[in-house]
């Protein structure tokens, strides 16, 4: 019987991952689009395309989201999200997804 609860779980903890990633998703378009364009190529912020963010690693754009650019209008998020959120928003980034 337990060879059955184990797929279960992990199904279960897949859907949640890709539902995760949807809210993350929705995060950047209403939040971020706010300052760096709807479409992310930028505007009162600098461009978050895959191509404007390839010379910085992933735990740099993490970094920044988490906590924010000192002396610009990009605000640190850590209060409102934790590291790995703010991973999986800098991977989907980076990838440009």
């Amino acid at each position: 019987m337990m060879w059955l609860v184990l797929p279960v779980c992990l199904a279960g903890t897949a859907v949640k991952a890709e539902a995760d990633r949807a809210r993350l998703a929705d995060l950047v378009i209403q939040e971020c689009g706010s300052c760096h364009g709807l479409t992310l190529r930028g505007g009162l912020g600098r461009p978050l395309t895959r191509e404007a963010l390839e010379g910085f690693p992933l735990e740099t754009v993490r970094d920044i989201i988490l906590d924010g650019l000192p002396g610009t209008p990009m605000p640190p998020w850590r209060p409102l999200m934790s590291e790995k959120e703010a991973s999986i928003i800098a991977d989907m980034l980076k990838s440009g997804a």
